[in-house]
């Protein structure tokens, strides 16, 4: 667990699973060899030694004024999955939240960057062998744009979580589809970030004068820093994707931003510097 504070905002990292592997099944050109050559500022906290990536799956829980608010929700237990990683899972996340200090009925507001897999399981639990809203006392905010899109898919690796994490919020109605641009409080609001998904947004905090990003899934590695060309594998639309990158990087860069990386092992947070042409991520 990890936490910081931006301004008034308090942002508390909880885990659900972190990993080292061959980074080239989510960015195909994170091979062995390629995060070596970069192993000088990886190492030790996004890859180890030999070229294995080091990633994560976590929730942010942001507190902005009265608001609790849970940022993705990981992939969740009890779900079938094609990846056999992430299939039928046992996990303490929500026993990990609770120790935190953040039961599932006090938060007010769940949020998802996106509708893929590993960022909305835990919007729901199986009960009774029916899948139910995990917090009950929160309202879901889904992405227009994104429910357009995704709710329409036939292919069962989209469809799945669909079905499990996200058609029941709709049904139960406890979701409120949003713009990318949707504010949540003064200090709290959606920024559009397209490309990895049609409506992906990141998210951006602003109090007394600090400034914090959270990325969702624009970057998936700290690597993507010096090589904003190398396109995570699930990336709906490439060269948007790669250009809303760039944009962002531009943005934060040489800039006192909290870059907050929704895949980022520990500690997953930094700072984003100029170097060489392009930018790296300083913790």
């Amino acid at each position: 667990m990890n936490r910081w504070k931006i301004g008034e905002v308090s942002i508390t990292r909880v885990v659900e699973m972190e990993t080292a592997s061959k980074g080239t099944f989510v960015l195909p050109e994170a091979t062995l060899e390629n995060i070596q050559r970069e192993s000088k500022w990886l190492v030790p906290h996004f890859a180890d030694e030999t070229g294995r990536v080091r990633m994560s799956i976590h929730a942010l829980l942001v507190e902005s004024r009265d608001k609790r608010i849970i940022v993705d929700t990981c992939l969740g237990n009890d779900k079938k999955r094609a990846f056999p990683g992430w299939n039928m899972l046992q996990t303490s996340f929500l026993s990990d939240l609770d120790k935190a200090g953040f039961p599932r009925d006090s938060i007010n507001l769940v949020l998802c960057t996106h509708l893929h897999v590993d960022h909305v399981g835990w919007n729901t639990m199986l009960v009774d062998g029916r899948w139910v809203p995990t917090f009950t006392k929160a309202r879901y905010l889904i992405g227009r744009k994104e429910w357009a899109h995704w709710s329409v898919q036939e292919d069962s690796f989209t469809r799945d979580p669909i079905d499990d994490s996200v058609r029941p919020i709709v049904d139960a109605k406890l979701a409120d589809l949003v713009e990318d641009t949707h504010r949540i409080t003064d200090e709290v609001w959606l920024e559009p970030t397209p490309g990895h998904t049609p409506g992906h947004f990141s998210v951006r905090i602003s109090s007394r004068g600090e400034e914090a990003v959270i990325t969702g899934d624009l970057m998936h590695h700290p690597v993507q820093c010096i090589h904003p060309e190398w396109n995570c594998g699930f990336d709906w639309e490439g060269e948007m994707a790669r250009r809303t990158r760039r944009e962002f990087l531009k943005r934060c860069a040489d800039r006192p931003v909290l870059v907050l990386g929704t895949h980022f092992a520990t500690p997953s947070a930094g700072h984003i510097v100029s170097e060489s042409g392009a930018w790296r991520l300083v913790v």
